[in-house]
């Protein structure tokens, strides 16, 4: 017994394993039991070197309950759904206040049913979010709960939260926790036991340094899923990780180390990991800062960060616990510029846009960012009686704020801030300019923290040399960037049989390249209803079809809207493009049932109608332009040619505005 035991001192795992089961199944469990009391009384972490995972060569093997040391953490303080042994470990990131995490739930309860515990294992994460001011507390009662009466207790809360999403109180939080079954003097006895709110805190630093800023975040065997995605995203990678699993198992890797072994494979294999960094802008950009544009911070400020922003954006609203912190940090040497960017596709953009700014122009800056901090956290719940809620006690009577949102009163102010976002290629929100320096997106407050430091140095260098702390701003954009004009691609004069609206005698032409079958090209129609709206005396807009070899229906329908137009004219052309247009997430789409309905609807000769179709009579007019697309280098759709100067994509309306100016400015 002595020798066995001195024996397994100096033995790896699978060797002391083999030792001891030849002694006997007696003497191995005495063994064990003696040298486990050994080893906690020597406070050793037994968790060996499992060499069998593959790709990893060696991952720590985790112990019957803990996959503590694994690259994202899970341990039995952690509410858990599903065995440990599960092939695929789910780890959600999540907000009980957040209006997203709650959506993903019934997506989630799908993959419990299809998959089953054996298969999938589902690890709650708290990570409420510095602007959900209820979320926390509810955060705190659901780590009490979990910690109080376990896993199935906490998910029994956590149906209870989400359910009543909109009534977080304290009593409630209480009434949930009973309901799942804690006792209520144990309640009252824990809920201020401060290893609560550390097990959140402690969750939220896994989060940042996994990454998972926003909620609801996903990582399924350490890969990295996002937002509120329904069944099939969350299944193509199950499905995929429960393929890798079973290829470690197979390889000989144990069932218990395959989570670790596949979040440390995945961390390696990850397209972050893969991709390369895009070469970071290092341009000091001449953007303007006028009287009118928002400020909070500094009024003599060292660092001046322009923001795009809009209210219905969800990466906006991620955003502002960096923005708050930036402020917190930097007050007394930082202004924070904000300027309206609401985009074409986010209808109450514009209308929460209006409210702000109607607070403003009442209330000043303070009251700008009263009302700014108000609509977001109410978004996405935008609407004129939310908004009203929103600015109730800002001290400026909603009939004030209706009118502005209902006249759009603020609109010249928003283009003015639109057409610099196009011109210095800030299209997406939300995008920042820090004294000039191009930063994109909701990122954490450190990826800003390093430009501001570099910034404030460089302003502080200023004035020491004698430079007012007034002027600086002043003083970079001197020396900063403006923005080049638009590239320019050339299209020959379109044939004269080309369909077209606008004024027929127009110097500036607009040469569109479309394709009935494109998602982009039914985005962009707004904003060319806008370009006639503004500019319909100046401008001519004809129309060239561009279908795309990936889009199966794109040929057909602009053969069928060259026969509509053959038959019946512009007019008709047009109504038959916004019906084609129209149907393209409608059953059937643009195939041919729906050419012919809509032809029908328009009341062309249907016999002629068909017989084009059939005999394919226009396809050589479409190749036609076709050609003269790739004979000026346009390979996608959306595409603008403005008198040569050029516009990819569904771009906003300031791009063709910006294009239209340059042309006009050319005929002089």
């Amino acid at each position: 017994m002595r020798r066995l035991i001195v024996e397994m001192y100096s033995s790896s795992d699978e060797v002391l394993e083999r030792k001891v089961m030849s002694k006997g199944t007696s003497i191995a469990a005495i063994v064990m039991s003696f040298l486990a009391g050994m080893l906690l009384m020597w406070g050793i972490d037994h968790a060996g070197m499992d060499l069998s995972a593959g790709p990893d060569k060696a991952v720590k093997t985790a112990s019957s309950s803990d996959h503590g040391s694994a690259k994202i953490p899970v341990t039995t303080k952690d509410p858990i759904w599903g065995n440990f042994n599960a092939p695929v470990t789910i780890v959600e990131f999540s907000d009980f206040q957040c209006p997203f995490c709650s959506r993903v739930n019934p997506t989630l309860q799908k993959i419990k049913t299809t998959y089953g515990k054996d298969k999938v294992r589902i690890v709650w994460k708290n990570q409420p979010l510095p602007f959900h001011k209820k979320a926390l507390p509810a955060h705190i009662a659901s780590a009490l709960v979990n910690d109080l009466a376990g896993s199935d207790a906490f998910f029994k809360f956590h149906d209870l939260a989400f359910k009543n999403q909109k009534a977080l109180t304290p009593e409630n939080l209480k009434k949930w926790a009973i309901e799942s079954g804690v006792k209520a003097a144990d309640y009252d006895k824990s809920i201020k036991d401060p290893k609560y709110a550390a097990k959140v805190k402690k969750d939220q630093a896994e989060a940042q340094a996994t990454g998972a800023t926003g909620t609801p975040a996903f990582r399924i065997n350490g890969v990295a899923l996002s937002g509120a995605q329904p069944f099939p995203k969350f299944k193509a990678v199950i499905d995929a990780q429960l393929a890798e699993a079973k290829k470690l198992v197979a390889g000989g890797t144990k069932p218990e180390a395959v989570y670790p072994a596949l979040v440390a494979i995945n961390a390696k294999q990850s397209p972050k990991a893969k991709k390369k960094e895009r070469p970071k802008d290092t341009t000091i950009w001449a953007v303007p800062v006028f009287e009118d544009d928002p400020k909070k911070g500094a009024k003599e400020p060292l660092v001046t960060i322009v923001e795009f922003s809009e209210f219905q954006c969800p990466y906006c609203k991620r955003v502002l616990p960096t923005t708050t912190k930036i402020i917190e940090t930097y007050g007394k040497d930082v202004q924070i510029v904000w300027k309206d960017n609401p985009l074409g596709f986010h209808p109450r953009a514009q209308p929460a846009s209006n409210a702000a700014r109607a607070i403003y122009e009442a209330k000043g800056d303070e009251g700008f960012w009263k009302a700014h901090d108000a609509i977001f956290a109410g978004q996405p719940k935008l609407n004129d009686p939310d908004l009203k809620a929103a600015v109730a006690d800002l001290g400026v009577p909603w009939a004030t704020v209706e009118a502005a949102i209902k006249s759009n009163k603020y609109a010249d102010k928003f283009e003015q801030s639109q057409d610099i976002a196009q011109e210095f290629n800030a299209r997406g929100t939300p995008h920042f300019f820090v004294n000039g320096l191009r930063v994109t997106g909701a990122l954490p407050f450190e990826e800003f923290k390093k430009t501001i430091d570099a910034q404030l140095k460089k302003a502080k260098d200023l004035v020491a040399k004698g430079t007012p702390r007034a002027k600086v701003y002043e003083a970079i954009m001197k020396s900063g960037k403006t923005p080049p004009p638009p590239a320019k691609k050339v299209v020959g004069a379109a044939p004269k049989d080309s369909p077209f609206k606008g004024n027929p005698n127009a110097k500036i032409v607009i040469q569109e390249f479309s394709d009935f079958q494109c998602p982009f090209c039914s985005r962009v129609n707004p904003q060319i209803k806008q370009v006639l709206a503004n500019h319909g005396k100046d401008v001519k807009i004809v129309w060239r079809n561009m279908p795309l070899p990936f889009h199966k229906d794109a040929p057909l329908a602009a053969e069928a809207s060259i026969e509509v137009y053959k038959q019946k004219g512009d007019k008709a052309f047009w109504a038959y493009h916004d019906k084609l247009f129209a149907s393209q997430k409608a059953p059937g789409g643009v195939k041919r049932e729906n050419l012919e309905k809509f032809a029908a609807e328009l009341g062309v000769n249907m016999a002629a109608f068909k017989k084009a179709l059939d005999a394919r009579t226009h396809k050589a007019r479409v190749e036609e332009d076709v050609a003269a697309a790739k004979k000026a280098q346009i390979s996608g759709t959306p595409a603008f040619s403005i008198n040569g100067y050029f516009v990819s994509g569904a771009q906003p309306y300031g791009a063709f505005k910006r294009a239209i100016k340059l042309a006009q400015k050319d005929l002089k």
